[in-house]
């Protein structure tokens, strides 16, 4: 059983069904319901052969519930991280720093891109993000695109 630190990445072709309804319940749940941002959720990235899903677990009881988790694509000249989200009765105790910083190490010499929420562009930088254009609005919440040089 994985510990609360341990990071899984998979391809789209390697999650159990459970797995993947559990990614998008998470996503669903905070991105859609809680930011109240109505967007078609599955965008069809998902599948992409250079697509990867990554996430930690909640293993302090047997139900293995997803805490934390974030979504890499490959853009071609970039890896794109998206989705990141961390569950409710999870949030503070460092997991989306632990997955970023998982995702930095095992992208490294590659450039990294992100869209972060505006709020959060402090955040992005402790691991070396910096904007990369002007901010833009996308489903009602203000964003910045971030760039992390390979």
């Amino acid at each position: 059983m994985p510990t609360a630190t341990t990071v899984i990445s998979k391809p789209f072709a390697a999650l159990t069904a459970r797995e993947f309804h559990d990614v998008l319940r998470l996503r669903i749940d905070v991105f859609v319901v809680e930011q109240s941002c109505p967007y078609p959720e599955l965008d069809g990235r998902d599948v992409e052969p250079g697509t990867e899903h990554h996430w930690i677990t909640n293993s302090a009881d047997d139900r293995n519930v997803v805490a934390a988790y974030a979504r890499t694509l490959d853009d071609g000249d970039a890896i794109r991280i998206g989705r990141v989200v961390t569950a409710p009765d999870a949030r503070g105790a460092g997991l989306a720093a632990a997955l970023m910083a998982h995702l930095v190490d095992r992208f490294e010499g590659q450039a990294i891109v992100l869209d972060a929420q505006s709020h959060l562009v402090d955040w992005y930088r402790r691991f070396g993000f910096e904007p990369d254009g002007e901010e833009f609005v996308e489903d009602g919440i203000p964003h910045v695109p971030m760039r992390r040089a390979g």
